[in-house]
């Protein structure tokens, strides 16, 4: 019997091919901040509101199974009291990786979520060492939700055929 379980078990992982995973290379692809409350003079009690906007671009590249996906970060703060900016950062983040063994149907998802994951401790180094650097305390992001990005980018995606499908 432990040979008919184990047979079944061993005919249920040739189904499902493994995932393979690799992270060819990171890099910065684009970065600027701005410090616009050192250029403006401004002194006086500072409280940041700080806000964060993440896109996320996945794409196939020209070699089999490679793909690179884009993280471009907004992250701007204003002063709570008097609503004037305090800076302002763009990151483009990019990340290569070699997968193997997604389904078609899974690859998007897994190409906008886990890869994200892979590179998010990069890019928030990145971040809290540049606003360190130009001036302010670090900013450390907290975690990203990158199951909810994904959803909304399949919400807006859907309402844009939706637009086109009604014109």
């Amino acid at each position: 019997m432990a040979e008919q379980e184990n047979g079944a078990e061993t005919g249920a992982q040739e189904q499902q091919p493994q995932v393979k995973m690799t992270t060819l290379t990171q890099f910065v692809r684009d970065l600027s901040f701005e410090n616009i409350l050192a250029q403006r003079g401004a002194g006086g009690e500072v409280q940041p509101d700080v806000t964060v906007n993440v896109h996320l671009e996945p794409k196939k590249r020209s070699v089999e199974h490679q793909y690179e996906v884009i993280a471009k970060l907004k992250i701007s703060s204003k002063n709570k009291g008097t609503d004037e900016d305090l800076f302002l950062l763009e990151l483009e983040y990019a990340g290569v990786f070699h997968i193997e063994g997604v389904p078609e149907d899974q690859l998007h998802p897994f190409l906008m979520i886990e890869c994200p994951r892979m590179m998010f401790p990069f890019f928030r180094r990145i971040v809290s060492d540049v606003t360190r650097d130009g001036g302010f305390p670090p900013l450390n992001l907290e975690n990203i939700d990158f199951v909810a990005i994904y959803r909304q980018e399949i919400a807006r995606l859907q309402a844009e055929k939706a637009k086109r499908a009604d014109a």
